[in-house]
């Protein structure tokens, strides 16, 4: 899918901000559209099906965890870019707790922006030149639908979830450490990684979901996927 295809749609209660970085996006090609409530966020996306938000933390009526915390219910692998005045790291904690895929601490350049919002849409696409399925026991995974199934019943995975299950596909019966995996799929500089839960609270979901026999904690380190 070409950028011009891609249809973003940017939350944000600042009318200067808002016209800055749809200008910005659509001189890159993409389509957007806007919203600068939370109710009228979540309507935009029921309505549109866009491929990306940028939603900013500080909104009317609902903020922007909660518009997160509604669309993780609805729509969990939609890719979510949270946009905040915020730096605090539990801020960034509670925002990749709930299931955002980035997150640009105001202020910011338009360059980081849009080279943060290329990065998840090339994360969260079909990986190109893949085997289209691979099967591992009862679970069968479709790469260019981005599908997971177990003994034929569909699994509703989240975006991280997927992104975490396509990471142990790729490193099988090799163990992958906690510092890896906030790097790879959180995107945190290798060198800086926090102190969090955040890992493995989504491998227990993730675990629930596939079979907990497929992954293997290893003390102190990680997880091996062992199927």
């Amino acid at each position: 899918m070409t950028e011009g295809q891609r249809l973003i749609l940017v939350v944000e209660d600042d009318e200067d901000m808002l016209f800055g970085i749809r200008h910005n996006l659509e001189y890159e090609g993409y389509r957007t559209a806007a919203a600068s409530t939370g109710p009228e966020a979540l309507q935009k996306v029921a309505k549109l099906a866009p491929d990306l938000i940028v939603l900013d933390v500080m909104l009317p009526e609902l903020n922007g965890f909660e518009v997160l915390h509604e669309l993780r219910v609805t729509h969990s692998r939609l890719p979510v870019i949270l946009l905040t005045s915020k730096s605090l790291e539990s801020d960034k904690l509670q925002g990749f707790h709930l299931g955002a895929d980035d997150y640009v601490t105001k202020p910011f350049s338009i360059q980081e922006l849009l080279a943060r919002v290329q990065a998840v849409l090339k994360r969260s696409a079909p990986e190109v030149g893949a085997e289209p399925q691979l099967q591992v026991g009862a679970l069968l995974v479709d790469f260019e639908r981005r599908e997971v199934s177990r003994a034929g019943e569909p699994l509703a995975l989240a975006l991280k979830e997927y992104d975490l299950l396509q990471l142990f596909l790729r490193h099988r019966g090799q163990v992958v450490t906690r510092e890896q995996l906030l790097h790879e799929v959180w995107g945190y500089d290798p060198d800086n990684v926090p102190a969090t839960r955040t890992v493995d609270n989504h491998v227990a979901k993730l675990r629930q979901k596939i079979g907990p026999e497929l992954i293997e904690t290893v003390p102190k380190v990680g997880y091996r996927f062992c199927g």
